[in-house]
């Protein structure tokens, strides 16, 4: 056991980035780190400022978001549990950070978690191969938003939801229905995925409709027919 080890109880150890380093690594982390929670709705960094802190998301969900040349924003990206987020050797922030949920982060100043990595190459490796891991899924994201359908994307959406929710989903028996709360909101689920609300709320009735999901209230989602639902993501 490391010494005032903060990653000691963490939840998403072994997926995040700490979940690959030996006990030397840690032991740097360790002195640089500090565990900090966010209210829903609270901006962590805004786009154009200087960069000065990342770290891991260890609870909740935050969102990445650009401003459009029309003055809307636009989200870009969803970060979840064991995530990384922001931009080491960067000297401005690209998007604006905000919670969409409460969440806890475990965070890293800037200027020392650069230090940390010159210091342990291993880990600046490790960490540059999950920032192409990531690019990798964006760019997935974006064929999907070229190619699909408006009830293929929300499908596959959902179902990343649903496979992201984990333990705090809640089902009767281990293989039935699922249900979640979303962490967006339908008009924020439309900027997502490239659609209008309408188009969500319509896509999400049919869905009910024919029996592959149900909506219990508010932003709850039960997940009745996992298969269905994989079908439709997969549709040609």
């Amino acid at each position: 056991m490391i010494p005032n080890d903060i990653c000691a109880d963490c939840a998403v150890r072994d997926r995040a980035l700490c979940g690959s380093l030996n006990d030397r690594e840690l032991l740097a982390l360790n002195a640089i780190g500090q565990r900090r929670r966010v209210a829903r709705g609270q901006t962590i960094a805004w786009a154009g400022d200087e960069a000065v802190i990342c770290g891991n998301l260890l609870t909740g969900v935050l969102k990445l978001v650009a401003a459009t040349a029309n003055g809307r924003e636009q989200t870009v990206g969803l970060l979840y549990p064991a995530d990384f987020f922001g931009q080491p050797y960067a000297g401005d922030v690209d998007f604006t950070l905000t919670a969409l949920t409460e969440a806890e982060l475990c965070v890293f100043p800037r200027a020392a978690f650069e230090r940390v990595l010159e210091d342990h190459q291993r880990m600046e490796r490790l960490l540059l191969q999950r920032t192409f891991e990531s690019l990798n899924e964006a760019r997935g994201r974006m064929l999907v938003l070229a190619r699909k359908s408006a009830g293929e994307k929300l499908a596959g959406f959902l179902l990343d939801m649903a496979a992201r929710a984990g333990a705090s989903g809640c089902r009767a028996s281990r293989d039935g229905p699922v249900t979640f709360d979303l962490p967006l909101t339908r008009g924020q689920i439309a900027d997502v995925l490239g659609m209008t609300i309408e188009t969500v709320s319509r896509q999400l009735t049919r869905m009910k409709q024919s029996g592959v999901i149900g909506l219990p209230g508010g932003r709850a989602i039960t997940i009745s027919d996992r298969e269905a639902l994989a079908a439709r993501a997969e549709a040609a």
